[in-house]
């Protein structure tokens, strides 16, 4: 016999929204502590497993394939700060990394400064947040979460002897040391998991000093060192603004001084730098419309716009994404055409160069640069098909030193598989880049499965990586692609910003162009395309299957934000109050009727919709439980055709299980599900 699917019960909540009417008969199931909630969720996972079970063989075939492509024993390249040199590594059978360090001198020993399994012992979930070691290199503080729900908790380990100190802070975001490694400052969050109070603390002091209070709810507080370590930053940023203040890391009981105060649609970040010119501020600023930044110089003891010398001009179709300042050179990331590069100003004569980079599509990330006084820049490059790996590039020799290749175990070779970037024409005329990997001999001739992927949302690129699990499917014939999509970062601040607020409607209608132009150009047809995002990258897919639910034969939705007026109007919640400035707020009547247009939970009808496998997790602090149960509930009232799995982690957080071999038992999971709907399971 089928298994048959659970159905919530029905329990009308009325709400009246600018005189409209609104029903929300699955609010209920809100209620995390309920007995009866938690059955529900038990009996969604335990259908899910009873309608999976004839794939149980096929997913650990899967898992041991992947598996095997990974080097368990391994080590990431070790890091120079201070006298040390630090570095991460993994134990075959060991879920999580082991931290390191050794003294910069030939022969000495490694000194274990944090065994993540050992704290996880006995424990579902770990995630560690703040990790920083102080000056003096005897003390590291770090912070741990055992639920998955973000909640973090500061302690204090004595490297010497390895002993916990008893200072220990709960619901902490940052920290940051001070230079003669006595004090601490830290940041702590609210009810609603903002980071709003900057404190300072003593070591084996019992009360701290609270220092800054954020009051506007917007504003997120974060605190942290400079690279020269001369400085102390604390930075209150929203969406968009900012508001830094300073301190001088040697006088930790000194005044903060404001730098800029915060001011509408003016967006910056400072870093310190000290050359030939003196102690200055490097500032990278939005103010006066330039909505993708430029780079300016500032005294420190004075920053006000009108001492700022301009280093790198705004352009329009340049954005201007980060820098990282050193003693004799900042480097520049610059993101032109949707694809990142590196600029490299040497600030002796003002020269600059670009480190460019040759595959179509590609991925450049900063990696640990903990010296400020050196003529190296360490980065990490990958894409689709060329593995992550670490350079360093002397900056004045321009020359590139391979330090690591991630390892792909079983005889990997790129030259089987093609990497491409193409475009799509959305509606109103703009060109939406996708990016695309596949087999060399895969077919285009709209015979091949492909799985497209989104997100859209937050200015974020979405990244472009490789992954060794993913060759389950590339070799099964299963092509994989990307859709930048408005809402993202790929074309800087003004392809934010034509995918959010009142403009969000493109982010949805991009996406269908990408689709639909994958399968006129033959690259798959759409009875054999499956479509997924997560967090608002399944907004994005909810909100594309409601428009065009023919789209696709499957979707997978991973803790997907699918009731976006519900949580958008309640502001007791994480993150809604401080992402008005994305989606707008529902209790002003314009953002509200454009969030109707594209709410999935909202907009749900009664037809069929591709099969669907929906994942949350039950500790997920940035997209409650709540919003995917409600989505599958209704879907199963109102579409009983539709083939909806839901599968909910009861002890993890929004990225899923925090161990890597848990992690990879959920992606065994999800291909044998995508595999399967593709016709090309075991």
């Amino acid at each position: 016999m089928r298994p048959t699917p659970p159905i919530a019960k029905r329990v009308p909540k009325i709400d009246v929204v600018h005189g409209e009417r609104r029903e929300d008969e699955y609010f209920w199931l809100r209620d995390k502590e309920s007995p009866e909630v938690v059955a529900y969720l038990e009996a969604e996972n335990a259908y899910t497993d009873a309608v999976m079970k004839g794939s149980e063989a096929f997913q650990d075939s899967l898992y041991a394939e992947m598996l095997a492509r990974i080097k368990e024993d391994d080590s990431t390249v070790p890091y120079r700060r201070g006298a040390y040199v630090y570095y991460a590594r993994t134990e075959t059978g060991k879920q999580y990394p082991i931290h390191c360090r050794r003294r910069d001198v030939p022969g000495a020993p490694e000194e274990i400064t944090l065994d993540l399994n050992r704290l996880a012992e006995g424990r579902a979930f770990l995630s560690l947040g703040v990790y920083t070691v102080s000056d003096d290199g005897r003390l590291l503080a770090y912070s741990v979460d055992f639920t998955g729900f973000r909640e973090f908790t500061l302690h204090v380990k004595d490297l010497d002897s390895g002993a916990l100190l008893p200072d220990r802070v709960e619901r902490v975001s940052s920290a940051a040391w001070s230079a003669d490694s006595s004090l601490l400052f830290y940041v702590t969050e609210d009810d609603a998991k903002r980071p709003f109070r900057l404190w300072r603390h003593r070591l084996g002091a019992v009360d701290d000093d609270l220092l800054v209070e954020e009051r506007d709810q917007l504003f997120r507080l974060g605190v942290f060192r400079s690279r020269s370590r001369k400085i102390v930053f604390a930075a209150a940023r929203s969406f968009t603004s900012a508001e830094y203040r300073w301190l001088s890391a040697t006088e930790p009981f000194g005044a903060w001084r404001t730098i800029l105060p915060r001011e509408k649609d003016h967006e910056y970040d400072v870093e310190h730098g000290i050359d030939t010119h003196g102690e200055r501020f490097w500032i990278r600023s939005s103010g006066g419309g330039r909505r993708n930044f430029r780079l300016v110089t500032a005294p420190i003891d004075d920053a006000r716009p009108e001492r700022w010398t301009e280093v790198v001009p705004h352009r329009a179709d340049v954005m201007l994404e980060d820098f990282d300042v050193f003693a004799r050179h900042v480097v520049v990331h610059e993101r032109e055409g949707g694809l990142i590069r590196l600029r490299v100003l040497r600030l002796a004569d003002a020269g600059s160069h670009h480190v460019e980079f040759p595959e179509p599509t590609y991925e450049v990330d900063e990696e640990a640069n903990a010296e400020f006084d050196t003529d190296r820049y360490r980065f990490r490059y990958q894409s689709l098909v060329t593995p992550a790996s670490v350079f360093d590039y002397e900056m004045d020799a321009r020359t590139l030193a391979l330090l690591k290749r991630t390892e792909v175990l079983g005889g990997y070779d790129p030259a089987r598989y093609r990497s491409e970037r193409i475009h799509a024409t959305a509606p109103d005329g703009t060109r939406v880049p996708i990016s695309l990997v596949a087999r060399i001999d895969t077919p285009r001739d709209g015979s091949s499965p492909m799985l497209l992927t989104g997100y859209g949302a937050y200015g974020l690129p979405y990244p472009v990586t490789f992954s060794s699990s993913r060759l389950s499917l590339l070799d099964r014939g299963v092509a994989v692609a990307i859709a930048h999509v408005r809402g993202g970062g790929e074309g800087g601040k003004p392809w934010h910003d034509a995918g959010r607020l009142l403009a969000k409607p493109n982010t949805f209608t991009d996406f269908i162009a990408c689709a639909d132009h994958l399968v006129a150009e033959r690259y798959t047809a759409h009875d054999r395309l499956v479509i997924e995002g997560g967090s608002a990258g399944g907004l994005l897919i909810g909100g594309v299957l409601n428009r065009r639910p023919d789209v696709s034969t499957a979707a997978v939705m991973r803790v997907p934000f699918v009731d976006v007026i519900n949580t958008m109007l309640d502001e007791s919640l994480p993150l809604t109050v401080g992402e008005f400035e994305e989606w707008g707020n529902p209790k002003d009547t314009t953002f509200y009727n454009v969030m109707k247009t594209y709410d999935p939970y909202a907009n749900m009808s009664t037809r069929r919709y591709p099969a669907l496998l929906v994942r949350t997790s039950l500790n997920d602090s940035q997209v409650m439980y709540w919003e995917p149960a409600k989505y599958v509930a209704r879907m199963r009232a109102r579409s009983p055709e539709t083939a909806a799995l839901f599968k909910i982690n009861m002890a993890a957080g929004h990225g899923g299980a925090s161990g890597r071999y848990d992690y990879l038992r959920e992606i065994a999971f999800d291909y044998a599900w995508i595999l399967g709907r593709l016709g090309r399971g075991a």
